[in-house]
């Protein structure tokens, strides 16, 4: 190579790397297109709250579909609010159809509290993508189109038609996303007749699969009471009064608690009482008058009631013991959801004989040389009770084994091999549950 050729050369070189440098998203058109590379494309979409940006997630999801062939509808059941439905039409429409499920949205990040950012889907060279919803529950959104791009790929064809729906808000209570959807005409047309949901990742070798979730109640308690000079000793004061609520509530907890301690109970199984917020005292300057009694207090509680407890008990408890009217107390209870379907049953999917389709998941987790773990209740709340709240069998369920659950936390991620295992294991679901022909439903 001559002198000018080679520095010809080197500047070109340096040239590109300036661009790329300075365009990130150059890299990413530089990518191979593989399903870890799209999963982090959908990763890179800001869709955490208070500003998800749904349309472009909307937007790059139906394109992955049109890739493949689904069929798409965009519905608003609230202005500004998309969702995405997509079909897989099956050989027999008269067969109730089944839903894979899952939602956009995602909780905040801070980013300066991540290792790497959190909206980057950064891959370290140990296969581990870090982003906001790498669990929580972007992984599952790209697992149903790419297990869904395999089987289409082998020439399967399913018997029951195969939804995939992306619903908003989930993370805010879903109140403007599944909540309306489950209601709506336009899922009654779609006769589902299975849904599988979100679940969480296990550190241990085996699938979690969730039967049921808890409720969430917020309860605000409101105490009045004689004002006062600071010094005197006043029954029923405000604060008097709320405390005395705040202990029994504790007590309450307390013997909640010690149930999982014991390992009588896990901790989605009993009713958890935590005090979120206090508020009271006589604003003055900076500070609070400290030589006053205030008339008023407040405090905040979150509850979670499991499907097991009969939601009317626990009501009878606060309106007679933590928060009576004789103690000059008041009350609102909050309730975010469900607590019975339409036919007042609790919101629970049976995972035994008597429910066909759980049969066919289990054998379909086996047949992908997966194991399930026994069934459980989920500690907290998804979009799955607005399913079973129409009677609906609906299972949560998230293909992550070896997996530190950090939903909600600082650097989560997923690796990449546990990322495509759960495309396997999704083929199989998907293939035997849209083959399956029995039951009732």
């Amino acid at each position: 190579m001559s002198p000018n050729s080679f520095i010809s050369f080197t500047v070109t070189v340096l040239l590109s790397l300036t661009i790329l440098l300075a365009n990130p998203e150059s890299q990413e058109s530089s990518e191979p297109d593989t399903p870890v590379t799209r999963f982090q494309n959908y990763l890179r979409i800001k869709t955490a709250h208070p500003n998800p940006d749904y349309a472009s997630a909307v937007s790059y999801l139906n394109s992955q579909a049109q890739s493949i062939g689904l069929q798409s509808r965009t519905f608003q059941f609230t202005p500004n609010k998309p969702l995405l439905l997509l079909t897989w039409p099956g050989s027999d429409p008269t067969l109730p159809s089944l839903l894979l499920n899952s939602h956009l949205d995602s909780v905040p990040a801070e980013p300066s509290k991540w290792a790497h950012p959190p909206f980057a889907a950064h891959r370290t060279p140990g296969g581990d993508i870090f982003a906001r919803g790498a669990q929580d529950d972007k992984c599952i959104a790209i697992q149903y189109l790419e297990a869904i791009r395999n089987l289409k790929a082998s020439n399967f064809n399913p018997i029951r038609t195969v939804h995939v729906s992306y619903v908003p808000d989930e993370e805010i209570g879903g109140m403007d996303g599944a909540a309306k959807f489950a209601v709506s005409e336009e899922f009654k047309e779609l006769k589902v007749g299975f849904v599988l949901d979100e679940g969480q990742a296990n550190p241990g070798d085996e699938f979690r699969v969730f039967y049921a979730d808890r409720t969430p109640w917020n309860l605000i308690v409101k105490a009045k009471g004689m004002p006062g000079h600071g010094s005197r000793m006043f029954d029923n004061s405000a604060m008097e009064n709320l405390m005395k609520s705040i202990e029994l509530m504790t007590r309450f907890r307390e013997t909640q608690f010690d149930e999982v301690k014991a390992g009588n109970a896990v901790n989605s199984e009993v009713i958890s009482v935590n005090p979120v917020y206090l508020k009271s005292g006589i604003v003055s300057g900076d500070g609070f008058a400290m030589n006053m009694q205030p008339s008023e207090a407040e405090a905040g509680f979150n509850i979670r009631i499991p499907p097991t407890v009969d939601p009317d008990l626990v009501k009878k408890r606060i309106a007679e013991e933590w928060a009576p009217e004789a103690r000059n107390l008041t009350y609102q209870l909050i309730e975010n959801g469900p607590t019975r379907d339409y036919m007042g049953r609790p919101l629970m999917t049976p995972t035994d004989d008597s429910n066909p389709w759980w049969s066919v998941f289990k054998q379909a987790i086996a047949a992908a040389g997966g194991k399930l773990a026994k069934p459980e209740i989920l500690a907290s709340t998804t979009d799955a009770r607005f399913m079973r709240q129409q009677g609906i069998p609906t299972l949560g369920f998230s293909p992550m084994t070896n997996t530190p659950i950090l939903l909600h936390e600082h650097d989560e991620f997923l690796k990449d091999t546990i990322f495509l295992k759960g495309i396997k294991i999704y083929e199989s679901i998907i293939s035997a549950l849209s083959s399956f022909e029995g039951g009732t439903q």
